[in-house]
Parts: C-alpha cells; structure tokens; sequence
C-alpha cells in the first residue's frame, strides 16, 4: 500500500495551489475520523480522502475521469480508485458510491468545504465551532453558494445518519487537525 508521504507527494505534484491541498488535509481527517468512529481502517480510509481530487488541481474538467490514470503510478486497489471516483456522482461521474466508505467520501467532501468557509469567519477559526454555527451558515444560500447542501444532505440520506451528526465529526475532525489545514 503507498504510504502517507507518497500519496501527499502525488497529490502535490497534480495540485500545487495550497487552497487544494489544505481541501484534501481536511478531507483525508475526516474521513480518518469516520473510519475511527465506525471501525474501518484510519489510514486506509484517510489516504482515499487525501486522494480524491488527485485529478482536479490540473485536470478539472476530467475530474473523476483521470484519477484512474494518475493513481495507477501508485500502489491502490480497485475499492480505493472506485472509492474516489465515485464521490463525483450525478456531477462529473456516473460511479455511485456503494459501500460505506464511499458514501462518507460522497458526502464530506463538500461538507469539509462548507466548515472551512465557516472557519475562516470566526476570529477563533475551528475552536469551539458548534453545529449550531455551521447550520447557520448553512441556511445562507449565498454563503459558500458553491457548496452543494443538496449533495450533503442527499449523502446523509445514502449514508442513514443523522445530519447533525455528520456535521460533529468533521467539525472534530477538522478541529483535531486545524494546524494542519491552516485554521
């Protein structure tokens, strides 16, 4: 299996705008904390998350198209690149996410991006966010206006949990990881 460092590497060498990076830090946290909270591996889990836009930073318009190719030059199975691939359904990708692992991807990665805008208005950045702040934020269609909270809420349904509860563990995981992901 690769290793952290390599997969960070290659992430680098497709996406080298910071902004894209610190999207998959918080991704691959996330998904390490799902992985934790229902007993799949952390750091397989966490790998899939930091890879999967390996294609977006200079293939976007082959997004889930071309992660295949670029993830060959790593050591990954099937489940990891269908896994990626998949978190682009009914967008950029006719995969659809099947198994758990998948639909948390499916459903975090936009979710991350909606916690970080939070964030990054708070003077206190992720510490003591609530998911009280981020539904807020949420409810103001004109904030993050690029984050798709039907996509979010649709995961939810696919994934049988809770909304709110999604929402706290990528608050906590993002939290856990604020240094990491820039906040």
């Amino acid at each position: 299996m690769v290793t952290r460092e390599q997969a960070d590497a290659l992430l680098r060498t497709y996406n080298p705008n910071e902004a894209l990076v610190y999207h998959a830090y918080c991704v691959e946290e996330t998904m390490r904390k799902f992985a934790q909270v229902y007993g799949h591996d952390p750091e397989y889990w966490s790998l899939v998350g930091l890879l999967h836009d390996i294609d977006w930073g200079m293939f976007p318009e082959e997004h889930c198209k071309k992660a295949p190719e670029l993830l060959a030059h790593i050591d990954v199975d099937e489940a990891f690149i269908h896994a990626v691939c998949s978190h682009g359904w009914g967008i950029c990708s006719e995969i659809q996410p099947e198994h758990f692992m998948e639909k948390v991807l499916y459903t975090i990665d936009e979710l991350t991006g909606l916690v970080y805008a939070t964030a990054l208005m708070r003077p206190e950045k992720m510490q003591g966010m609530s998911v009280k702040s981020v539904k807020k934020k949420w409810a103001s269609k004109g904030f993050a206006a690029g984050v798709n909270r039907d996509l979010i809420s649709g995961g939810a349904e696919m994934l049988g949990i809770d909304l709110q509860h999604i929402i706290q563990l990528t608050i906590d995981a993002m939290t856990e990881a604020s240094e990491k992901i820039g906040l």
